[in-house]
């Protein structure tokens, strides 16, 4: 809570427009003969980071609500970050994860993807209960992703780090699969897989409150909308949140050029092993802070939210 402004509150009126869209362009079941079931998806065995083996179809979705996506572990860029904004969705809904709802981390690497370095992998971003991170055989990775629409073969063949960070969402029961991306509002995510998505409506998380008692929403500039979307799932302007430090007096623990450049170059600073960067690196859990492709214009914005914030307590998100 900022200046008794909650985030459940400012999200409420965001949540209630992204369900209207989807409710209006999607139906309640799949249409009687709908090809989205055993017929249409690679039953493919996958191994987990415990080393348990599981097939695609039969084990992992088949009635089943679940959110999928791939990554690499050696990604210096929008794994990391697809990671961890997948982690505030799971934290959402960590009551029900392992129960009615499941999360899938595929390797798009699985030659380097081996269970040890998938569960390394989990264990830095601390996920639990219902969240398999998972390798197979190259080919019949390659062959999901076609059929999930998330594979573009023209650019990423021969490079992974151009792979598509889409991710998919849906309930193999019903027929109901949606695109996302991991810029999409945590709280949104959650409410479509927890509330939408199943056949049996169970009781929204949290308690219900009357739209009279929402507070009139923030406007938001440039630099917070950029903060919320792009760098939240790591970071708070406050405390440490586990994944990345608190930013609460970083303008005056780092010089201004210094953040300039790890805001827009982290992997190569890291690369020439600029001592900072790596004391981070080794400091939270070997997550590589990801290079989010920042423009010269963003990155001026976020500074001036962090001296801003340095020197201020009125940042309403």
């Amino acid at each position: 809570m900022r200046n008794g402004f909650t985030y459940k509150e400012y999200v409420l009126a965001a949540i209630f427009g992204v369900l209207m869209v989807f409710w209006c362009g999607l139906s309640e079941a799949a249409p009687e003969g709908s090809p989205w079931g055993k017929g249409y998806f690679p039953n493919i065995n996958l191994v987990d980071q415990n080393g348990v083996m599981h097939h695609f179809y039969d084990d992992l979705i088949k009635d089943k609500v679940v959110a999928i996506n791939f990554i690499y572990t050696k990604c210096g860029d929008s794994c990391p970050a697809e990671t961890a904004s997948l982690r505030q969705v799971y934290r959402l809904l960590s009551e029900r994860m392992g129960k009615d709802i499941f999360f899938y981390t595929i390797s798009i690497d699985p030659e380097q993807d081996t269970p040890e370095e998938l569960k390394h992998y989990a264990a830095r971003f601390k996920t639990g209960l219902g969240w398999l991170f998972l390798t197979g055989k190259k080919d019949e990775i390659v062959l999901l992703r076609k059929k999930l629409g998330l594979y573009r073969e023209e650019i990423e063949k021969n490079n992974l780090r151009e792979h598509n960070i889409n991710f998919i969402i849906g309930n193999e029961a019903t027929g109901r699969w949606m695109k996302k991306t991991p810029f999409d509002e945590p709280h949104g995510l959650a409410w479509l897989l927890s509330y939408s998505l199943p056949k049996v409506k169970i009781k929204p998380l949290g308690e219900h409150h009357s739209y009279k008692e929402a507070k009139e929403l923030p406007t938001l500039g440039k630099a917070e909308d950029l903060f919320r979307f792009r760098c939240q799932s790591c970071h708070a302007l406050t405390a440490e949140t586990g994944l990345g430090p608190g930013l609460l007096g970083v303008t005056h623990k780092r010089s201004r050029d210094w953040l300039a450049r790890w805001l827009k170059e982290p992997d190569k600073m890291l690369a020439k092993k600029d001592p900072v960067a790596v004391s981070l690196f080794e400091q939270f859990n070997k997550i590589q802070m990801p290079n989010l492709k920042l423009k010269d214009s963003e990155v001026e914005a976020l500074l001036l939210l962090l001296e801003n914030n340095d020197s201020s307590s009125h940042i309403h998100f």
